[in-house]
Order: C-alpha cells, then structure tokens, then sequence
C-alpha cells in the first residue's frame, strides 16, 4: 500500500510539474464555425488561447501574496471578440504585423498591393488579417498548436504559408514559437498582441508600472507612424527604458514623438543578434508585486501603452477598457521593414522554416 501511495504522488508530482491541457467549447463564428478554448495549467500560470486569432484570453497569475488575478485584457465571450475589430486583444496578428506603408511593397521584382486598414497605410496584414480566422487547435504536451494555412494571394501576399504556433506554459511563463514555411517568396512578421495589466485589475491604468527595455536605439516615425529608417539612440530622450523607469512618469513630455503615437507606440531595437534569445523588456508592478519578463529571438519590441483604448464597449457584456489601462509588448521584425533594405529582413523563401520564440515569464518580488 505504501508503494501505491509513493507512485501516486510521484504521478501528481509530474502531473504538476509537465502541467495540464484542457479544451471546451467558446461559441461560434457568424458562418457557424466552431471556436475552442485551450486551458494550460501549470505551476504559478493559468492561460487561456482560443482558436480564433488563436488568441490569449486570460492570463491568471498570483501577486506577492499568492492572489490569483487575470493580467491580461480580453472579454468574457466570444461576440466581444467578433464585435471589436479594432484592438486585436491577445490575437496572432499577420501575415505582416504592424505597419506596411501605403500597403505597397516590392519583391523579386513584382510590387504588392495590401488592403490599407489604418489610414492610408497597412496594420496587422489588412482587413481580414490572421487575428479574424479560426485556427486549428491541437492539444500538445504542456500546451496547444495553432495552425494556419493561409492561401497563395491571401490579403495580396505571395505564397502559400503554413504556420505553427505553440503555447506552452511552464513554472510560471508562457511560451511561444512560430514555426512557418511557404511555397513562394513572401514577407511575414508575426506577432502576439496581448495587453498587460500586472495589477490584475483592467480599470486600473498602467502608468505607475515600471519598465525596462535593454534597447540604446528606438525607431522613430513619421507623422503616420511609419518609421523613418533612421536607428535613433534613446540618450536624453522618453524613450530611455534602460534602466527601470515609471511609465507615466514622461509620457506627456513635450516631444514630437510622443505625440505623433499619443504616448509609447513605437518599435525599440534590442541587443543582440537576431535569433538570438535576449531580454525584451522587464515590467514590475508596485502594487501588486508581479513581474514580467519577456525575452525573444526577435530583433525588436513595440512597446504600446494603449493609447487607443477609448472605453468602447463589444459585446453582450459590454465590456470596455480605458486608455492607458494596459500594455503591449510585441515582439517582432521593426515596421514596414519590406520598405527599407537596411533592416533586418522579413523575407520567407520556399524551403526555408522561419522559427521564433518569445516567452512571457512572470513571478513576484518583495516592496
């Protein structure tokens, strides 16, 4: 008997240790598509990735005090999500996150017209980008894999491209890689747009959060929040987050900047070599205790301070969130990158396999 209890708890050990993955329903799409929720749980981390954008719903981690709380936003039902097309609350945005100017670019000698869905520029990969289609889930150890095969012509981008996204949770981080391949030369720039409030509570803004980026550049954008090409350092100006600084403490600072994104909206160039795994930012919440560190392959981050969140409310709930109550963290390629040959290239070649992985890790420190 003794035996038996030993190799029980062993088994709840490793059970804990490798975490569990549970799926349910979430609702339907207007053409009757069927959505899931994939529900990840291990040690000091609950998330939540529905099928739909294969977006993050919750993020549930404890404070200082061991209090479980949501820190990311979402909605409590599916129609939130179809109803609001403008946030991209927790999706896989592309085929080309961020900005393409003027949704034009070249490539192989051919020029590509994208739908333009942000003046007369192109965000997320256009109107119908990956954030408004159903993926397909599939239960994996320690996570779930999305996966997206999104058609040769698809928003006016070349190539048929098969991506592969996987969230897996672990000791308090969520992970995720990307994993994409096409058929014919393409451009991609995938991201995760999940926004983050450590307070755990959305009413709450995070401007008394602190933030330190390791970036000594940024790039700076002109008046449509497309970058210039220049690599700009932060030296004595907003944008120096080397060293842990408030959020709100100059984000109304007199600075053309600032301004042109109406707070923090802009992509900072980390250290490191591309591919590479580096830190991306490290965030602490006062209040709360809860830290998030984010580290990456990739060569930037857009730090984002929800400067467009204007208390709309989606949904039969009618949930709403107010500007500045959260952040985002979007891990990347810089902007409009297929415009500008001196950075780091988003180009997919056949028989290539793009890989990236960025984790979110969060964990709790004393006042």
């Amino acid at each position: 008997m003794r035996w038996l209890k030993i190799m029980l708890l062993s088994m709840t050990t490793a059970m804990a240790a490798h975490g569990s993955v549970t799926k349910t329903p979430f609702g339907t799409t207007p053409d009757g598509t069927a959505v899931d929720l994939y529900t990840l749980k291990s040690e000091g981390i609950e998330a939540s990735i529905m099928t739909f954008g294969a977006r993050v719903v919750s993020i549930k981690t404890p404070d200082r005090d061991g209090k479980i709380a949501d820190v990311v936003l979402g909605y409590s039902a599916l129609d939130g999500y179809l109803a609001d097309k403008s946030t991209y609350f927790g999706a896989i945005v592309g085929r080309y996150g961020n900005r393409i100017a003027f949704g034009k670019f070249s490539l192989d000698g051919n020029q590509y017209q994208i739908p333009t869905n942000n003046g007369a520029n192109s965000l997320h990969g256009g109107t119908v980008g990956f954030d408004r289609l159903v993926w397909k889930g599939r239960a994996i150890a320690d996570g779930v894999e999305m996966t997206l095969v999104s058609k040769d012509g698809d928003q006016g981008y070349p190539g048929t491209l098969t991506v592969h996204v996987r969230y897996t949770v672990h000791h308090g981080a969520l992970r995720i890689d990307y994993s994409s391949s096409t058929d014919k030369d393409t451009v991609l720039n995938l991201t995760n747009h999940s926004y983050f409030n450590l307070s755990g509570d959305p009413k709450k803004t995070i401007l008394d959060e602190q933030i330190m980026i390791p970036a000594d550049q940024y790039t700076p954008v002109n008046p449509v929040q497309i970058p210039t090409g220049e690599l700009a350092s932060v030296e004595g100006t907003p944008f120096d987050f080397r060293k842990s600084t408030v959020i709100g403490a100059r984000i109304n600072e007199d600075n053309e900047q600032l301004k042109i994104g109406g707070g923090y909206d802009h992509n900072w160039v980390l250290r490191g070599k591309n591919g590479e795994v580096k830190t991306a930012a490290r965030v602490y919440d006062p209040a709360s205790g809860r830290v998030l560190t984010v580290t990456t392959t990739e060569p930037g981050v857009q730090f984002y301070t929800g400067n467009s969140l204007n208390g709309a409310a989606y949904g039969s709930a009618q949930q709403s969130n107010a500007k500045n109550t959260a952040l985002c963290l979007e891990t990347q390629h810089f902007p409009d990158s297929p415009n500008h040959p001196s950075f780091p290239t988003t180009e997919l070649k056949p028989g290539e396999v793009l890989h990236s992985t960025t984790t979110f890790t969060f964990s709790t420190q004393t006042k």
